[in-house]
């Protein structure tokens, strides 16, 4: 008896790691921390160190917020629009692979901020680089396929992952360089439009299901 209790115990726990795995990879495509690496250089040009991690400890904590809450209503505000989950998956979907497209087809990520201040760790860093449309549409949908506490781990994992690349900003844009963190994000982009399609298709037939 203990034995099957063990083996249970065990196989829960491997199911909620497996979630968690499932659910911080298509947030790490969405996210995209090394193809926003040299928009965050640009961007923290000219600042000594204590002001990076300080922009990087903003940005964080303001991606955390937005993601977390943004999951915590997002149901709610669901429920109270009547749109169902295949509705949402075919929008997101078709939003995911706009934005992926776009990344895809333009030569630069730059965005042109017209103020360099050390709030820019909230707004663009934080959002929309860290946390955008992407990462909001993407958490959504992922609870409903593997739970809220997998997505919100695999949030935080992510954001964590960010803070940590832009901390080492320096020594990756010198090992991969300009060319090499372009193509790493181009891979990212592909990615996350073969996840919109996946998404849309799975919403179609939810439509199917229910005809």
């Amino acid at each position: 008896m203990d034995l099957q209790l063990f083996s249970t115990d065990v196989k829960s726990v491997t199911d909620v790691l497996r979630n968690i795995l499932l659910s911080f990879i298509p947030l790490f495509v969405a996210v995209d921390a090394i193809g926003v690496l040299p928009i965050f250089v640009s961007l923290t040009e000219g600042l000594d160190k204590q002001q990076k991690n300080k922009i990087i400890v903003q940005s964080m904590v303001t991606a955390f917020l937005l993601a977390v809450g943004f999951i915590l209503v997002g149901k709610l505000v669901f429920k109270l629009l009547g749109i169902t989950l295949g509705d949402f998956m075919v929008a997101g979907g078709a939003l995911l692979f706009c934005i992926a497209i776009i990344d895809l087809v333009s030569q630069t990520k730059e965005r042109h901020i017209p103020v360099k201040d050390l709030d820019l760790g909230a707004v663009p860093i934080g959002t929309p680089l860290i946390v955008g449309p992407a990462v909001l549409t993407t958490s959504l949908l992922i609870i409903s396929e593997y739970g809220l506490l997998p997505t919100v781990i695999a949030v935080i994992g992510n954001i964590l992952f960010a803070g940590l690349i832009f901390s080492g900003s320096y020594w990756l844009i010198k090992g991969l360089g300009e060319a090499g963190t372009k193509a790493l994000s181009k891979i990212m982009s592909l990615l996350l439009a073969a996840i919109a399609v996946m998404l849309m298709r799975k919403g179609i037939l939810l439509f199917i299901g229910h005809s």
